[in-house]
């Protein structure tokens, strides 16, 4: 008999209990362990334990606690409970389970994108003596012997202190001799990574805490006269500040240590050390000071009336319609309601701008999480949200996993990004779908927000399965960005290259800048130039380690490949032919920004992407700047076209149109309408009416032309066509897999294989296999093949079971059982 309450299961029955454990391995189902009687009363669901597998220790999480004793094996006990209370609740492990059906992983590997590192602890060497071995060391060499003398006194030491007795750090060698000698063997123990922070406090002896015993010190203090200063401006700081951190206290008192060390030797101050927070804490308050339009005010009631009948909303408001307003009026009515918020957005660089915003409104109620953070500032806010402290958390799609303890809403901004889809390593997930889902079983509402959404989101909410609110007009009646297209197929260079800035594109930023206005250049290519060619044989510089061609980076002074991160000098002679002479192919951002630098030498020009961005607060401090219109021109890669909102910006710079139209992908057209109707978006926002030039050299295309007239609407009912010809989502669902192997031969003989068990079942549904268009990364040869899966629940769980039998068939084969299948449900 069991009995829940919350995220405890409590066991009144006599019988064995055992624990199905989540550990952060890729097991194809969880290992169970037995729970020894001590430990009954603290085993909880969500808590972690320590378990052993393969002589390796682990901190396992509880998933389920059971009576029933497994038939093929005798369970290992676990050794330890970690946890008091459970770190995760119920519903975040039935999340757990539905991605690691749903998305082709393990629920271990969900474990281990899901919880911050300082959770899943780390596992510390440990030599063990082995008492067989006796004390007769005659046959060990100096090393061996010193180490094997240590064991037998100590019985036990750590990889470090081996380290320490032999004055070096090479000293695996040492222990893999002693290990086959049978003089000991390794262990492996847990340590706890998550450390508190503390920092000193001042306090006053509490002798002096009466007026008459404080006014006594200060008439007699005679002596040391900077002391005295400090005293006083303690005393000052206390009362205005009321707690006092030793720093605060002598930077603001221009005293130093030894000073203060006076003082707490003298018995008239106290150091305390106390607990902190990592992240700096504002006021919890609600300040809405903005009144909707009416459109927006439609929109809003329109939002809470579709809640009544549906758990989901999309929200399709053109550019700069004040999406952004709706979602803090349902955030204020959240937390009124005492619920909590996650307002995703798809990349950290977002979050910079948007924070600001909120802490304006919500103060203290808001918390931000994403990968940038410390694991032990990941920690906290892990914690405040397990603890409902914090309201609202925004952040990326790893913010999806936090442990919310009364989920009310989730917002997902900018719905169709592609960065909401985890590429590497599983779980490969998309954090909308996951979150509507995750939704689902909080009881909570999803809106999801976007100027230009998704194929799948725009069908789901036309066809009723979704509500459907739409904003028109920009707000403060703002017009649309005129789009001007300009052909730059014939405009004549006299190299023969590609067109950087067009003339119409120039004298329109030297417009620009004479207005003081800003001027944004949208560019999907970071370094100089993608790649280089020899003038004379037309041979291109490749990476050793992928079948792709290297960027030049000037400033770096460096090759550098996109695919693997390996850089390489630059190539002064062809190894083709000898030639001296490269020509550099096309541009990206670093070059713009040297040629902006030649044409308009006055102007303020910086670049954004990742290679000019760096550490924590890099993207912030450069978004600052040009708020704060200190930057006349920006420059920049996908990053300068999600979601930011500058007032000053009056034109838009797309310049190779061409480059986001040309892969080969049945979602090129949808992302490519989406990045240039979201670039141009950020022209025209306050008072003047913005103007977008892009630069192509097909001003016919289906895709520009309904960019230009920003039809979203037309755009859609096309593509919805080209869609049901081919059989592509939002008619079917997609499985993308990926077959790795160092050889070529190898990696083909396994995709065809895997095709032909496939086509015994579902023949009418394979594409392929076929190379990809880079079919090598990293020294491993790739390749693909593709399911196109009706949108049946029966069909998806055959298919799913049919893939799982067939990779089990293929790595029986012992020449492809290093063969790595890699599954990518609904690739973007």
């Amino acid at each position: 008999m069991t009995t829940t309450t919350n995220d405890t299961i409590l066991f009144t029955t006599t019988a064995s209990l055992f624990a199905e454990v989540i550990i952060p391995l890729a097991l194809p189902k969880n290992y169970t362990w037995a729970i020894p009687v001590h430990l009954k009363d603290k085993a909880q669901v969500g808590c972690r334990v320590e378990v052993v597998l393969k002589n390796k220790k682990y901190a396992g999480l509880v998933k389920r606690l059971h009576t029933d004793k497994p038939a093929a094996f005798d369970p290992r006990e676990i050794l330890n409970v970690l946890d008091d209370a459970p770190i995760v609740h119920t519903v975040q492990l039935q999340l757990w389970q539905w991605m690691a059906s749903y998305y082709f992983c393990s629920e271990g590997e969900v474990m281990q994108a899901a919880l911050p590192t300082h959770f899943k602890l780390s596992s510390e060497t440990v030599l063990l003596y082995n008492e067989e071995a006796g004390d007769d060391f005659s046959h060990l060499d100096n090393e061996e012997f010193l180490v094997a003398e240590a064991l037998l006194i100590r019985k036990e030491l750590k990889l470090t202190e081996v380290q320490q007795l032999l004055d070096a750090n090479h000293v695996y060698p040492v222990i893999k001799r002693l290990i086959d000698k049978k003089i000991c063997f390794v262990w492996e123990e847990l340590k706890h990574t998550y450390k508190e922070k503390r920092e000193p406090y001042v306090l006053l002896n509490p002798q002096y805490d009466n007026e008459d015993a404080l006014s006594e010190l200060l008439n007699n203090f005679t002596r040391a006269p900077k002391q005295m200063e400090l005293l006083l401006a303690f005393l000052h700081f206390q009362k205005t500040e009321g707690e006092v951190k030793q720093q605060d206290l002598l930077k603001k008192a221009n005293a130093s240590a030894a000073q203060l060390k006076g003082l707490v030797e003298k018995d008239i101050l106290n150091i305390e050390k106390r607990s902190v927070d990592r992240i700096r804490q504002l006021p919890k308050n609600i300040q809405i000071d903005f009144t909707l339009s009416s459109a927006q005010q439609t929109a809003l009631d329109a939002i809470n009336t579709a809640f009544t009948d549906k758990n989901v909303c999309l929200l399709h408001g053109v550019t700069s319609s004040g999406k952004t307003q709706l979602y803090i009026r349902l955030m204020e009515a959240a937390i009124k309601e005492g619920k909590q918020v996650l307002y995703m957005l798809p990349e950290i660089a977002l979050t910079a701008q948007i924070i600001r915003r909120l802490q304006k409104h919500f103060g203290g109620y808001i918390a931000i999480y994403h990968s940038r953070f410390t694991q032990n500032e990941r920690v906290e806010i892990w914690n405040k949200v397990k603890s409902g402290e914090v309201k609202i958390v925004l952040g990326a799609r790893s913010s999806l996993f936090m442990p919310y303890a009364s989920l009310g809403l989730i917002i997902c901004d900018e719905e169709h990004d592609a960065s909401y889809k985890q590429q590497d390593p599983a779980p490969r997930y998309h954090a909308r779908d996951a979150a509507v889902y995750f939704a689902s079983i909080q009881n909570a509402k999803v809106l999801l927000g976007s100027a230009t959404p998704s194929v799948e989101s725009y069908y789901n909410a036309t066809t009723g399965k979704y509500a459907l609110v739409e904003i028109a007009e920009r707000f403060g009646a703002m017009q649309l960005p005129q789009i001007i297209v300009s052909n730059t197929r014939t405009i004549k260079t006299p190299d023969k290259s590609r067109v950087t800035i067009s003339p119409d594109l120039k004298n329109a930023i030297e417009q620009s800048l004479a207005d003081k206005r800003q001027v944004i250049l949208f560019q999907n290519r970071r370094g100089y130039a993608p790649y280089q060619v020899c003038q004379s044989c037309g041979w291109i510089p490749q990476c050793n380690h992928c079948d792709v061609s290297l960027t030049y980076h000037k400033t770096k002074a460096k090759l550098a490949c996109h695919y693997c991160g390996t850089s390489y000098p630059l190539v002064p002679v062809c190894k083709a032919c000898g030639a001296h002479v490269f020509a550099q192919q096309n541009f990206g951002t670093e070059k713009i920004e040297e040629e902006l630098q030649e044409l308009f030498s006055n102007a303020r020009i910086s670049r954004m992407d990742v290679d000019s961005v760096k550490g924590k607060q890099g993207h912030d401090a450069l978004i600052q700047l040009f708020e704060q219109q200190r930057i006349d021109i920006l420059v920049g890669t996908q990053m300068v076209v999600k979601g930011l909102d500058f007032e000053n910006v009056e034109l838009v710079g797309i310049l190779d149109a061409d480059a986001i139209l040309g892969f080969t992908d049945f979602r090129v057209n949808e992302r490519g309408f989406q990045l240039m109707e979201q670039v141009s978006g950020r022209a025209g926002r306050k008072e003047v009416a913005g103007k977008v030039i892009v630069q192509t050299r097909n001003p016919q295309h289906p895709v520009i032309v309904k960019v230009q007239q920003h039809d979203y609407k037309n755009f859609f009912a096309e593509e919805l066509l080209n869609r049901q010809q081919f059989f592509y989502p939002p008619y079917s669902r997609v499985i993308n897999l990926l077959f790795r192997h160092k050889e070529a031969a190898t990696v083909n003989a396994a995709a065809h294989f895997f095709a032909a068990q496939l086509k015994q079942y579902i023949a009418a549904y394979l594409v392929g296999p076929a190379e990809p268009v880079v079919n090598r990364v990293r020294n491993m040869y790739l390749m693909e093949l593709l399911l196109k899966i009706p949108k049946d629940t029966s069909v998806n769980n055959k298919v799913r079971q049919l893939i799982y039998t067939t990779e089990a068939l293929l790595h029986a084969d012992k020449k492809f059982r290093a063969v790595q299948v890699i599954a990518n449900v609904d690739p973007v």
